[in-house]
């Protein structure tokens, strides 16, 4: 039985496209045929609805999940998309914060959830929240890999030292296996200073890490999650479209996953 590769999307500043990136690289890589399970972790439920799964329909989420320790039958959703299907979230996963401080091996919850799963799925993409906390802890420990979603921007370069270092630390305790599968640079604006320094930093100390593709700031991508839907559904011949089928080809080149190779 071969398990899947776990990513964690993960980066504490708000604002950066991690949701987005989460759910666009998700979705392109069930495109490809790859069956592949989002995970919600985030209280705010943006990756639940911006892959149309309506709150008032969820019975249970990632908060019966790590808590009570549901089945993943229990727990997960078959999306709409072709091969694609979710974890939800609801503002209960809020208090998990708090009750997981009583709950034995509290760091590993998600981890022994996804373990249940099996060889049901190709690819888990976690959605942590924009936070290190204890959520995003669980999500670490589950994970083969981070892939940091980051604006190019300076707030944005001093919290990828602070989350390199969490990772670190999350390593040495918890999960050695841990890597830094990469840093995808969103929001991409070529024609401005900024963008260049910024970069220009990022390669300096994380040159091996960077993405060759970058996610351009889009019209059609902001909206795609008012309709519940990905990039690749909602305007599959956009730029931003096309941006993150590269970023998934890039990613799936990374870890050695190959659609139909099962």
């Amino acid at each position: 039985m071969s398990k899947p590769y776990i990513i964690a999307f993960a980066n504490q500043k708000g604002g950066v496209g991690k949701t987005t990136s989460c759910i666009n690289i998700a979705s392109c890589a069930a495109e490809k045929g790859l069956r592949v399970l989002l995970v919600d972790s985030d209280p705010q439920g943006n990756t639940t609805s911006g892959v149309g799964i309506r709150k008032k329909s969820i019975v249970k989420s990632a908060y019966e999940a790590l808590i009570d320790g549901a089945e993943p039958s229990e727990c997960i959703v078959q999306t709409r998309f072709k091969n694609l299907s979710v974890v939800p979230s609801t503002l209960d996963l809020a208090g998990a914060e708090f009750e997981l401080f009583d709950v034995d091996r509290r760091e590993r919850r998600l981890r022994g959830f996804l373990e249940k799963c099996g060889d049901a799925f190709d690819l888990v993409a976690i959605d942590c929240p924009p936070s290190l906390s204890l959520l995003t802890v669980n999500a670490l420990c589950a994970a083969d890999g981070v892939l940091i979603p980051m604006q190019c921007e300076y707030f944005a370069l001093e919290g990828l030292i602070q989350l390199m270092l969490s990772i670190r630390k999350v390593r040495e305790l918890y999960n050695p296996a841990l890597g830094v599968l990469g840093i995808l640079i969103t929001m991409y604006n070529g024609r401005l200073t900024l963008t260049g320094s910024v970069l220009d930093e990022i390669k300096k100390h994380y040159g091996d890490k960077l993405f060759k593709t970058v996610i351009p700031r889009a019209v059609r991508l902001s909206e795609a999650p008012s309709f519940g839907e990905p990039i690749n559904y909602h305007d599959r011949h956009s730029k931003a479209c096309e941006a993150y089928r590269e970023a998934t080809a890039e990613m799936l080149g990374r870890i050695g996953l190959v659609p139909g190779a099962n």
